[in-house]
């Protein structure tokens, strides 16, 4: 691919532009770090091409699990992405604090038409309307969800799994609304460091996820799992009070180390020998509607390990399942009522030298523009020690952004 940069004077705005510019592409891409030292990729294309030793951009859904387990999934999915999708990007945009890379293939953009292009988005004129108030339905009442984590408590007193992350689904028909317009309220209530907008064909994922999944630089290789959620405090002092609170709380810190644990064992699959550590246990993070327990893990890898087996020994993130991982799967697809779909899948890239990073798709929204059918899924992990009310109202407090936004209630 060849490169040309150009530069801008509001990067905020030229994301919203490129967003809008291409919004009728069948492949797009856009991962956002909301962090101004950091770059952004958006990645576009027309057709599913995937190119040898090249940039690929793209999902593996939560039911990819059925091809690295013997797991089946018979539960609804209204959304309908699709188990897996890659695509390598026709034009690729690396964007900077105040300036942009272009990374094209001369065989199909000429280096006139790439600057004639830079032109059209930067003078590409904004339609972000208002739209009108989203109401999402609870696909669980708040009375079998109780009853549900006080069964999936029972399993655990039979030793059948220690923890399950158990979900629910809100949802929307016959919802009409412009993803975009969406995704850039969502980002604007909720600016997270693996936040993303994904175009797949009619089906689109609006997300404002915290939390990265897998990192790959050169032979080390990364996982990131949260575990442990708090609300935030309406004064400075109040947040330390809640910090502190998240930091010491025995439940909170036993949900986080039983993952930490899975991860470990995930990567020791496929790290060299005595190469496993757990860099950061229980590091306390704050976002703009929650604090958050997250933990570091590492591991050095033979760069023979190729993605598909990294991907086999990790995926799905145990931070969505629970522990033992299969077992834990397995209640999930008898509780919940719907196919997770995307949620609790990953999106991200893989580069020319192999090295990749991907997301956890939480806090998200998700759209299919065929069907017209609007939904997102909060959940959280069930120990011996959880408070069934306690849980969902855990489950409130993740949906509070997603709803303030689809109620168009963004200040």
């Amino acid at each position: 691919m060849e490169v040309v940069t150009h530069t801008f004077s509001d990067k905020s705005l030229f994301e919203k532009q490129l967003l809008s510019y291409y919004k009728d592409s069948k492949n797009i891409v856009f991962l956002n770090s909301n962090e101004s030292s950091k770059e952004n990729l958006f990645a576009v294309s027309k057709n599913d091409e995937i190119k040898d030793n090249d940039w690929k951009f793209g999902f593996i859904s939560y039911d990819y699990k059925n091809k690295i387990e013997q797991l089946s999934s018979s539960n609804i999915d209204g959304v309908g992405f699709p188990k897996m999708h890659f695509f390598t990007p026709e034009i690729l945009f690396k964007i900077k604090q105040t300036q942009v890379e272009i990374f094209y293939r001369p065989s199909i953009y000429s280096l006139e038409r790439v600057n004639d292009i830079i032109v059209e988005i930067k003078t590409f004129s904004l339609s972000i309307i208002d739209f009108k108030e989203i109401k999402v339905e609870p696909r669980v009442s708040k009375e079998d969800y109780l009853k549900n984590v006080n069964n999936l408590k029972q399993h655990i007193q039979l030793g059948d799994i220690y923890e399950v992350n158990y979900c629910q689904e809100y949802f929307a028909e016959g919802v009409i609304i412009n993803p975009i317009d969406v995704y850039i309220k969502l980002n604007q209530k909720s600016p997270t460091p693996f936040s993303c907008y994904v175009k797949c064909g009619k089906k689109y994922l609006m997300s404002a996820s915290p939390e990265r999944f897998i990192h790959k630089k050169g032979d080390e290789i990364i996982s990131q799992p949260i575990k442990g959620t708090i609300k935030r405090g309406a004064t400075l002092k109040e947040d330390e009070k809640l910090k502190n609170q998240l930091f010491n709380d025995p439940k909170e810190r036993s949900e986080n180390i039983m993952i930490v644990d899975l991860v470990r064992n995930d990567l020791s699959k496929i790290a060299k020998c005595n190469t496993v550590k757990v860099d950061e246990l229980c590091g306390i993070y704050t976002f703009p509607q929650v604090h958050q327990m997250i933990s570091t893990v590492s591991a050095e890898i033979d760069r023979s390990v190729d993605f598909e087996n990294i991907i086999k020994a990790t995926f799905p993130m145990g931070s969505m399942t629970g522990a033992p991982k299969i077992r834990a799967m397995e209640l999930i697809e008898e509780y919940e009522q719907t196919k997770r779909g995307l949620y609790s899948g990953t999106v991200g890239y893989i580069n020319c030298e192999g090295d990749f990073d991907f997301n956890v798709v939480i806090r998200s929204i998700l759209y299919n523009q065929e069907n017209n059918y609007l939904s997102f899924t909060v959940g959280g992990a069930i120990t011996i020690d959880s408070v069934p009310e306690k849980e969902y109202e855990e489950c409130l407090l993740k949906a509070k952004a997603m709803l303030e936004v689809l109620s168009n209630d963004v200040k």
